[in-house]
């Protein structure tokens, strides 16, 4: 069974948005100089105020996926709400940079994961099953291509295939256990994954607003841009995910390797 045109279109776009540059090359084009050069300015022992305040805020976005994602399906989305949103935390974090971290970023995570909710609807998902809820939680692992990623291969099925185990041991346990026990190994293993790529995404937006010139109204622009990349790792996830519904999903990958 081959897709349809319109099918093949639409994994045609999907494509487009998950094998795009990642987020640090979005950012350096809108503050001017690398994100390298832009590390150097962070505070000595940044990375631990980075990596526990990205537990947390994909911990609270667990949460919040077990308890309010469970709408019918939708055929429409409202990104542009959401951008709103997560720009007024972003004017926040710029003011107070890695000082406001710990409170910005729960927050914006867990807006965020309001739109991945609302694209994954549109695109036929449905959200009471704790694999779609998972699902959701995973875009937060894309990233889009790396200059580090082997060209050969999709960036985006290669983390799709990293997750798989850890994903298909969270929806097990969700489904016996219900609300989620602090320490479960199922899902500490599924949110380390987690950690360990939208770290690398959150340092890269810290990194940013820790450009002195960036302030309030940089933090806002920078906010603004993480959401659209992970709107944009959403939709194209999820147009994935419903041809897989549709066609047998080793013929889903074969063709979007073939595009």
């Amino acid at each position: 069974m081959n897709l349809s045109y319109e099918d093949q279109e639409a994994l045609r776009y999907a494509k487009a948005l998950l094998e795009n540059p990642g987020l640090a090359a979005k950012i350096t084009g809108l503050i001017g100089m690398s994100i390298e050069k832009a590390l150097k300015l962070l505070p000595e022992k940044w990375a631990k105020v980075v990596n526990d305040a990205t537990r947390k805020s994909l911990e609270t976005a667990l949460q919040a996926a077990l308890l309010t994602l469970d709408d019918k399906p939708q055929p429409n989305s409202w990104e542009f709400l959401h951008k709103l949103a997560v720009a007024a935390t972003g004017a926040g974090g710029g003011a107070f940079g890695l000082l406001g971290l710990p409170v910005e970023l729960p927050l914006s995570t867990t807006i965020m994961l309001r739109s991945i909710a609302d694209i994954a609807r549109s695109e036929g998902e449905r959200l009471r099953t704790p694999g779609a809820k998972l699902a959701c939680l995973e875009v937060f692992a894309l990233g889009g291509r790396r200059t580090s990623d082997d060209a050969s291969e999709s960036a985006y099925f290669l983390i799709r295939g990293a997750l798989a185990k850890s994903v298909s041991e969270a929806a097990v346990y969700i489904t016996e256990r219900g609300l989620v026990e602090e320490g479960a190994p199922a899902i500490v293993r599924f949110i380390t994954q987690l950690v360990t790529r939208f770290g690398v995404n959150v340092s890269e937006k810290v990194a940013a607003q820790a450009v002195p010139v960036i302030g309030a109204a940089g933090g806002l622009a920078i906010n603004v841009l993480f959401i659209d990349h992970f709107q944009e790792m959403a939709r194209g996830h999820f147009i994935v995910r419903r041809l897989e519904r549709t066609y047998d999903p080793q013929l889903v990958q074969a063709e979007y390797e073939r595009l």
